[in-house]
């Protein structure tokens, strides 16, 4: 897996390489996607999200499920996409609760700030086929973003994660440290009014940083 990590510069690298030791059959599965079908990000940002700090000094977790499967929207950040793309959904409503609930009006699109300041945008499945949500759910990426929480969880324990929807839920059980976690339903066009309107994740979140001496500027 070495050919997807080899230009992420925190030591995220080496746990990420860990991992897939003994997983060539990946690799391979990976390569050969790519290479006969329109996949989503390209290769160099699979990991993007990994690229901007180390593991310990990881403030915020917030836990997508797969990437955006429009093209140019996908950039290995969950949520976000570039500043000059059309904001999805997800992210609108994302926006929508910073302004009630912080009133932050924030309109660009691209989460490059959050994650340069600590905050881990974490997709449950990395990598998506081109117009079929969920098509590498099956393909291994799972446990990988399992490992990933639990390590995580066991060099960090302050730790903040912020999950939102029922699937992510699953992820709960494998943080045993930390005991700051956001619950919240999903941003999505058709959940969000549901409950996400009014959680006030991110003055929760703000309270937990506050705890720990640490802050954001959403």
């Amino acid at each position: 897996m070495q050919s997807f990590t080899k230009n992420i510069k925190t030591n995220w690298k080496n746990i990420i390489d860990d991992f897939f030791k003994n997983k060539e059959n990946f690799e391979k599965e990976l390569n050969d996607l790519y290479s006969h079908k329109i996949i989503y990000p390209p290769k160099t940002e699979i990991f993007n999200c990994f690229n901007f700090f180390n593991i310990e000094e990881t403030k915020v977790v917030i836990i997508g499920q797969d990437p955006y499967h429009n093209p140019e929207e996908a950039m290995g950040l969950a949520f976000s996409v570039r500043k000059n793309i059309r904001t999805p959904s997800s992210l609108r409503n994302i926006f929508k609760e910073l302004k009630n609930d912080l009133n932050i009006e924030r309109n660009n699109n691209d989460l490059t700030d959050w994650a340069m300041q600590g905050i881990l945008l974490l997709n449950a499945y990395l990598t998506v086929e081109e117009n079929l949500p969920l098509s590498h759910s099956k393909i291994g990426w799972l446990d990988f973003t399992k490992y990933i929480i639990r390590k995580l969880d066991d060099v960090n324990k302050d730790v903040i994660y912020i999950i939102m929807g029922n699937f992510t839920k699953s992820f709960k059980k494998e943080i045993k440290n930390s005991k700051y976690i956001i619950e919240t339903v999903h941003p999505s066009g058709l959940s969000a009014n549901r409950g996400f309107f009014g959680s006030k994740i991110f003055s929760k979140c703000n309270l937990y940083l506050q705890q720990l001496g640490k802050k954001i500027d959403w």
